[in-house]
């Protein structure tokens, strides 16, 4: 079976050259939720990763499909499943490296220095403003490797708003750009939201890439406008054992013990 982790590798083995393709990968690796493997059992919200000694560095591993894990394992094994996002954040500074997917197609190793390169990467954060738009329109000229981006996000971000609209709007100081508004977030996920839109734009490889993101409840007439114009997107919705796994959100990381 190919999964998306898979063949995000096999695009970039194919182009070493291309920084696209590059960046797509990380895109989704740290959108992807992973299996890390535990020396034991996780304590309330302290893990311990299974470390496995090498002639370059100390590695731990993880893996894109729980039966890859337990493949390599020989059989059942402690695991923390944890967003790409929340491992490298996890991992950065700690003289670790990481086996992403070791004996299946997209089999790699970051490095303690690649951890860290992406932990900091993805920990750009939007600028807060207050702008109210004046127009609304049909967004129109953003590159395909922008909006496949955010799809990527987006389908990560299970339960953390209903749906959005990318729109292109016009403020009232004649300013003019591209709006992706969160219809019904939930209380509290709006600067994980904003994260992940920002983590869109960077991945995407755009330079200067500007997307404005904003919150709206689903009774407010500015959403009955998006609806008319706008590109859709529907998020998943949460799963119902949400929580259960530390590391389920990427913004309370669990901890090394």
């Amino acid at each position: 079976m190919t999964t998306p982790l898979d063949q995000a590798h096999a695009d970039m083995q194919a182009a070493p050259d291309d920084d696209a393709a590059r960046l797509t990968y990380y895109d989704r690796l740290a959108a992807s939720e992973l299996f890390l493997l535990l020396a034991e059992e996780a304590s309330g919200d302290r893990i311990r990763p299974r470390v496995f000694p090498t002639a370059e560095a100390q590695l731990v591993l993880a893996f894109d499909r729980e039966e890859r894990l337990s493949a390599f394992a020989g059989a059942a094994a402690p695991y923390a499943a944890l967003s790409g996002r929340a491992l490298a954040g996890l991992l950065a500074g700690q003289g670790l490296g990481l086996a992403v997917n070791l004996d299946a197609p997209s089999e790699t190793v970051l490095d303690d220095a690649a951890l860290g390169w992406l932990a900091e990467t993805l920990e750009n954060r939007p600028e807060e403003v207050e702008e109210r738009p004046e127009e609304i329109t049909a967004p129109a000229g953003l590159p395909d490797r922008l909006l496949a981006a955010l799809d990527r996000r987006l389908a990560a971000a299970e339960g953390l708003a209903r749906m959005a609209y990318l729109v292109g709007v016009t403020y009232g100081n004649g300013r003019r750009a591209h709006l992706l508004g969160f219809v019904d977030p939930i209380p509290g996920a709006e600067p994980s939201l904003a994260r992940a839109v920002g983590e869109a734009l960077t991945f995407s490889g755009l330079e200067a890439g500007v997307l404005d993101v904003g919150f709206f409840r689903p009774s407010d007439p500015v959403c009955a406008r998006f609806a008319r114009v706008g590109l859709r997107f529907d998020l998943p919705a949460a799963p119902v054992n949400a929580g259960a796994n530390p590391g389920r959100d990427p913004d309370r990381p669990p901890k090394l013990r």
